[in-house]
């Protein structure tokens, strides 16, 4: 994930540190070359897949506009790149079309002139952040207090979570307000049983009015021709305080959205990063529970007779309740089509395989709605301590139509084991590309 890399160095998707100084001017006639990069496929075959490298020192701003040029081969592959500020810099783009395993493709970072709309957008409309990519929309984030259904308590008001998440035909992939659970938000990443200070406090079943998640404040946003997304900060509140109220978990969550070769309008692709880190100098417990974490209720049209689920085990609806998964593909029938999204773990999260609630076929009196979790605490507690950033990787990807398991599994290994982009040298002085 480009834009919001979290503070630990090792959670970075590729990190390369280069102490080369690049070309410290840019002339305004020509492409300058800022710098010369490797990206090697590794042990796995690549299709469309995201990279990115950092920048040991930046001679253009972050915002300028840059392609990779590549050099290998016969050439002439031009990919889109983008540049996001941090110290250092980082470059993302997708390596597009095929890479097989075990080869290297070598390309020129050059300065190019603007042009046209980025590949991926967003638009804030007051209540929600939308965000789209290559003019399809993809999710929208809420900002503002969402109210349940009249005649239902205001404790179910809630901020900070991502609804719809549309497919990539359009259709609404999630689901709120359920009658038979309201507190459910799409998808959203509350705990349920913890502990702080020696108090109960349930984030995740709005109803007992111990606590609750709201967005606070967006730290960026981004957007651009390879990736676009935000970075908000959520409060934990524990609403039984003495004082009345009291934030005890801040959480950063950091969505991208990557924009895939070709504006595919079949597939997208987001990754979903929250890191946490304790509010105030007490620790907060995570009891073990089958509920915690990121969650998904999935869309009021599927039910038993139209959906199902298929980790990386072979699991489904019927058997993958409380198994572990690297992946879970979660799909059904919208509208005579087949929609879907796979939800992909990184291997280092806390319990990786993790452990997954999936609702098994008798769910909501044999109905069988569409829930999903990945919970790391499923198994066993987890207490954060103050001072100290606790992170969870996730990467999604939506698809139309059917998928095959091998698609889910090198999606997974392009997330788990991406390429390795390293910066090859610095570039002659004044060296120019037409």
């Amino acid at each position: 994930m480009i834009p919001h890399k979290p503070n630990r160095s090792r959670f970075i998707v590729v990190s390369v540190l280069c102490g080369a100084a690049l070309c410290t001017t840019i002339p305004q006639c020509h492409a300058a070359l800022l710098a010369t990069i490797r990206v090697e496929a590794g042990d796995h075959d690549r299709v469309d897949t995201p990279f990115s490298v950092e920048l040991a020192v930046l001679s253009a701003p972050p915002d300028s506009a840059v392609q990779l040029k590549e050099v290998t081969g016969n050439g002439g592959s031009t990919l889109p790149a983008q540049i996001t500020a941090g110290n250092p810099p980082q470059l993302g783009s997708i390596l597009s079309g095929r890479t097989p395993s075990g080869t290297a493709r070598v390309f020129q970072l050059v300065t190019r002139p603007k042009r046209g709309e980025p590949g991926v957008r967003l638009e804030d409309n007051s209540r929600a952040l939308i965000v789209s990519a290559d003019g399809m929309r993809v999710l929208a984030y809420n900002h503002a207090i969402i109210p349940p259904p009249p005649g239902a308590s205001r404790l179910y008001n809630r901020s900070g979570f991502i609804h719809p998440l549309w497919s990539p035909e359009g259709k609404i992939l999630t689901h709120i307000h359920p009658a038979d659970h309201i507190h459910h938000v799409g998808l959203w990443g509350p705990w349920t049983k913890t502990e702080y200070a020696g108090n109960p406090i349930d984030f995740w079943n709005l109803t007992a009015g111990q606590g609750t998640v709201r967005f606070a404040r967006f730290l960026d946003t981004t957007q651009g021709p390879v990736y676009g997304g935000f970075r908000a900060r959520q409060d934990h509140v524990w609403l039984k305080a003495p004082e009345g109220e009291r934030v005890v978990l801040y959480e950063t969550l950091g969505v991208t959205v990557w924009s895939l070769p070709n504006g595919d309008h079949t597939q997208w692709l987001m990754d979903y990063t929250s890191t946490y880190r304790c509010a105030t100098d007490q620790p907060l417990h995570l009891e073990a529970y089958r509920y915690g974490g990121l969650g998904f209720r999935g869309t009021g049209a599927w039910h038993n007779g139209n959906s199902d689920y298929l980790t990386s085990e072979g699991k489904s609806r019927r058997d993958g309740d409380a198994t572990r998964a690297r992946w879970c593909d979660v799909f059904g029938d919208t509208d005579q089509s087949v929609e879907g999204v796979v939800f992909m773990s990184h291997p280092e999260n806390r319990s990786h395989p993790e452990p997954v609630r999936i609702w098994p076929p008798d769910s909501n009196n044999g109905r069988g709605d569409v829930f999903f979790n990945f919970c790391p605490v499923r198994e066993t507690d987890w207490t954060f301590e103050p001072g100290e950033d606790y992170v969870l990787r996730y990467r999604l990807y939506g698809h139309s139509g059917k998928l095959d398991s091998a698609v889910s599994e090198r999606l997974w290994r392009d997330f788990a084991e991406p390429p390795r982009a390293t910066l090859l040298k610095r570039p002659p002085p004044g060296l120019t590309t037409e």
